[in-house]
């Protein structure tokens, strides 16, 4: 007698209704219910979380959110395709430069936050290196509790996650595409342009998601480095968790930022689905 194919995916699918679907059931019933007196939740249901979210305080949070990550990503791909494509040409250097990318994953990233902080903090290295040792600046420069510094963070944070998969794409590409280029006159940034970045857009577009969504949630390294001046939605839902303790909103605030995910990854997953 032959075993049911479905019997094969049972365990799957009880890890995913277990530990995903249930606990979104969970989200979702506590964004309909209200805020009790001293946190948790009591009935009766309300729409009043989801209303809240149109307020121009919240909405200003979440423009926030989407413009630093956004930014983020862009300086990560302006980094990150360089450096892959030198990887791809590096020949039998390949193994040990991309050891060196995956280094900073064998350290906490709390402890690489911190590591920031105290490079950009008003006694740092860096600030002490301007003032006392190149005399380029009279007074510390406020390099860190602010949105430039959210964004050097998360940009160093997630910089592997798009220098492997462009790496991973640009690995497969032909290098007698670009040699025939120069046989037919294109200048080696002409050839960049029209042959390797079109050929490369697959690897541009996951790098993007993996990203720039860890980017939009993230709360981690807007509190640390931020200093609480630069508010994400990942903050929002945080502190509304544990200080405001008030569980719908949190709960409403986290199935937006679970929408707005989703819909970054059917756009950008429909434009890869065409170039391929």
């Amino acid at each position: 007698m032959k075993t049911p194919r479905t019997w094969f995916l049972a365990p799957g699918a009880f890890v995913m209704l277990s530990l995903f679907f249930l606990p979104l059931l969970i989200v979702l019933a506590y964004s309909f219910l209200s805020r009790g007196a001293y946190g948790g939740v009591l009935p009766p249901w309300t729409l009043e979380s989801y209303a809240r979210i149109f307020d121009p305080l919240y909405l200003a949070i979440l423009w926030r959110s989407i413009w630093i990550a956004a930014v983020s990503t862009t300086l990560c791909l302006v980094l990150a395709f360089p450096l892959a494509f030198y990887i791809a040409r590096a020949g039998a250097r390949k193994t040990l430069l991309l050891n060196l990318v995956m280094l900073p994953f064998w350290t906490s990233f709390l402890i690489r936050t911190y590591a920031w902080m105290f490079l950009l903090r008003d006694t740092g290295l860096v600030n002490t290196l301007l003032l006392q040792s190149f005399h380029i600046v009279r007074s510390p420069l406020p390099l860190l509790f602010n949105t430039g510094a959210v964004i050097l963070g998360l940009v160093y944070g997630y910089l592997p996650f798009m220098v492997l998969p462009l790496y991973a794409t640009l690995e497969k590409l032909d290098p007698a595409l670009l040699d025939a280029a120069a046989d037919l006159g294109a200048p080696p940034t002409v050839a960049v342009w029209r042959i390797v970045v079109p050929l490369s857009r697959p690897g541009m577009i996951a790098g993007c998601l993996l990203v720039f969504i860890p980017c939009l949630g993230a709360y981690l390294t807007p509190d640390l480095m931020g200093g609480g001046k630069t508010v994400m939605i990942g903050n929002l839902i945080q502190n509304q968790f544990t200080s405001a303790r008030d569980w719908p909103f949190g709960a409403a605030i986290s199935l937006l930022l679970m929408a707005l995910v989703l819909l970054v990854m059917r756009v950008l997953g429909n434009k890869g689905e065409e170039l391929l």
